[in-house]
């Protein structure tokens, strides 16, 4: 083989590999190897491929006043009412950090129909430009429905903006988007039990 042929040869798959890269970064992008966080600089894996149906046994002993499993990694809040005739899958936004997560047993305490939303002191802290009283409607950071949990300021709620939802984003709450906490919001009850694994 000449010299020329082998220069020829690296030319053109030197050529090639610059080309297929903008491609192969896009086809990595819509095939879930990254996803934007709450701004470009921080970025996560999509959760697609754990996002699947589960079973309540290995979680609960019975579905008494139903059941109501968050699952942090996969960001899925799953629902089976008392009499098991319905299950329900959503995706959520799961806390941002795992110091703002909260796992283990709680239940339903409130169902609130229209949330107003103050922030925590521990918000507070951390973002002092936030307003101390925000009423319902399409600013409400919990969005259009909340169920209170028995652990103080947790809560799972709507969120009017979309863009958190599948993603570590709040600060502490578990969100869903708004048409899934009306429709968990109606099938939920107080007492329901709540498990975050």
């Amino acid at each position: 083989m000449s010299r020329g042929y082998f220069l020829t040869r690296r030319l053109f798959l030197g050529t090639a590999a610059a080309l297929a890269a903008p491609a192969i970064a896009r086809a990595q992008a819509m095939n879930g190897s990254t996803e934007l966080e709450r701004d470009i600089s921080q970025s996560t894996r999509h959760n697609i491929s754990s996002f699947r149906t589960l079973d309540w046994r290995p979680y609960f002993d019975d579905t008494r006043q139903g059941a109501i499993l968050v699952d942090i990694t996969s960001r899925a809040l799953h629902f089976w009412s008392e009499d098991q005739s319905i299950y329900r899958l959503y995706p959520t936004s799961v806390p941002l950090t795992e110091d703002l997560t909260r796992r283990g047993r709680t239940e339903v305490v409130l169902k609130d129909p229209n949330p107003d939303w103050r922030p925590t002191p521990a918000m507070q802290e951390r973002n002092p430009e936030w307003p101390d009283y925000v009423p319902p409607g399409p600013d409400n950071p919990l969005g259009t429905r909340a169920l209170h949990l028995s652990w103080q300021y947790y809560r799972i709620h709507g969120t009017h903006d979309t863009r958190k939802i599948g993603r570590r984003s709040s600060n502490g709450c578990i969100g869903l988007y708004n048409q899934h906490i009306e429709e968990l919001y109606e099938m939920a009850r107080v007492g329901t039990q709540v498990l975050l694994i």
